[in-house]
């Protein structure tokens, strides 16, 4: 009928007028996107310049506030690091507050354990420290002779080892621990942080969601980034936890003071890529040396080697995967900038705040895709160096083919050497009855 013809038509001006409306939209966006490109392709050398300066007023506010932030932080991880339990407990008809409050108290108890841990170990290397003393002075001033003896003539030298009394020790470590304003601080502020964000953490899968379809690749960098950060945090717990055991057994076996305390620190060097097997190495290496001599420090050194290589060099990799696309030039370096921005607990969290900087300068921003590859993400640079390496065999293969068949040109013929070949279809017998 010529009603239904007229809707059909005015149905069809509107679709029409809504594409070109869209394409109006896109072709805007181009442009708009054309034109910042060509500005910043214009002014590149101001924008790295004001990049580097937010960039180190950043890293002074950060360490201005690292009494505050490293704990918001370490309670931030530890957070993402439970999130599966709540999940698991809601899934299963647990009541949101009750999943809230088991995720809480399986943190707390985790965090009362290890304190727990700590202090029996500075309990007894306070009781440690003063038994061996004399040989530990007695070991500063021979390495203060050596140092003499290599050209070092220094009277500071001398002072110092003279001067040194491993007693002081007991009351440095005292003094740390012993701020228990400052500890309490600190505590108060995890365990508020913790509480509040266990409850947010209830919105989070909703609120991404909701986030989703405005911006897709916002969620899908945040959601990688907890899970990331969940994987190397868990599994460098359960490895670190393993190589504190072993190497507490070893050295046990090796009967070296303070077994326990070692094993201990190397579960927390566990947590400090690269820097952390140095650390937790040289206390047993001193302490075995003093009841056992060089061979005590040789099987100290070749025990924590094998299992530093063994957990951290191969099993780890192979577990963690891609949750740290990170090459270990940045590894190191976040170590040693995290240790000064924030202290010694920026060490242990070196890595997670290192994937928060790539969360928000690069993965959730699309045109820094380009500088994946250079901060870790290999998988296609070793594909294409697999490749080049096998057209390199390839032609290394073709070129000693055609020396071997230019060196048969050249010296083959069959008979005397020089004489030329036959030609081609002559009898078998022709070349013969010349050479004669």
């Amino acid at each position: 009928m010529w009603w239904t013809r007229k809707r059909s038509t005015s149905r069809e001006a509107a679709e029409a007028a809504a594409e070109a409306a869209a394409e109006a939209e896109e072709e805007a966006e181009a442009k708009a996107e054309a034109e910042s490109l060509a500005t910043m392709s214009k002014h590149r050398n101001a924008y790295i310049l004001m990049g580097i300066g937010g960039g180190a007023l950043a890293a002074f506010g950060l360490a201005a506030i690292s009494g505050i932030f490293a704990p918001v932080f370490f309670a931030l991880v530890l957070t993402i690091c439970v999130h599966p339990l709540r999940i698991w407990l809601e899934k299963r008809g647990v009541p949101r507050g009750i999943a809230t409050g088991s995720v809480i108290t399986a943190v707390t108890l985790l965090l009362l354990t290890f304190g727990y841990a700590v202090i029996v170990a500075f309990g007894q290397f306070t009781e440690l420290l003063p038994q061996f003393a004399p040989q530990i002075a007695a070991f500063g001033q021979d390495v203060a002779d050596w140092l003499t003896s290599l050209g070092i003539n220094s009277a500071e030298i001398s002072a110092a080892a003279s001067s040194f009394d491993p007693a002081t020790l007991i009351g440095f470590l005292g003094g740390i621990v012993g701020g228990l304003t400052g500890w309490i601080t600190i505590l108060v502020i995890i365990f508020t942080m913790l509480l509040l964000m266990a409850m947010d953490a209830g919105f989070i899968p909703t609120l991404f969601r909701q986030l989703y379809p405005a911006r897709p690749l916002v969620v899908g960098s945040l959601v990688a980034y907890g899970h990331n950060v969940r994987r190397y945090m868990v599994v460098t717990t359960v490895l670190g936890l393993a190589q504190g055991f072993v190497n507490w057994i070893a050295l046990v076996i090796l009967q070296v003071p303070g077994a326990f305390i070692w094993g201990l620190l190397a579960f927390i060097c566990s947590f400090i890529p690269n820097v952390g097997y140095f650390l937790a190495i040289i206390p047993p290496i001193i302490f075995g040396g003093l009841v056992g001599g060089w061979p005590t420090v040789i099987a100290v050194i070749v025990v924590y080697g094998l299992i530093n290589a063994v957990i951290q060099s191969i099993i780890q990799p192979r577990v963690v995967g891609k949750a740290v696309s990170l090459s270990q030039t940045i590894t190191f370096f976040s170590v040693l900038f995290w240790a000064v921005v924030i202290g010694p607990i920026g060490a242990i969290l070196a890595i997670p705040l290192t994937l928060l900087v790539r969360l928000l300068l690069v993965d959730t921003n699309p045109q820094m895709s380009w500088i994946r590859p250079m901060i870790g993400e290999l998988d296609e640079t070793k594909a294409i160096m697999a490749q080049f390496d096998a057209e390199a065999k390839a032609a290394r293969k073709a070129r000693k083919a055609a020396g071997k068949a230019a060196a048969g040109r050249t010296g083959g013929g069959g008979g005397v050497e020089g004489t030329p070949e036959p030609a081609t279809g002559a009898p078998a017998g022709a070349a013969t009855g010349t050479t004669t």
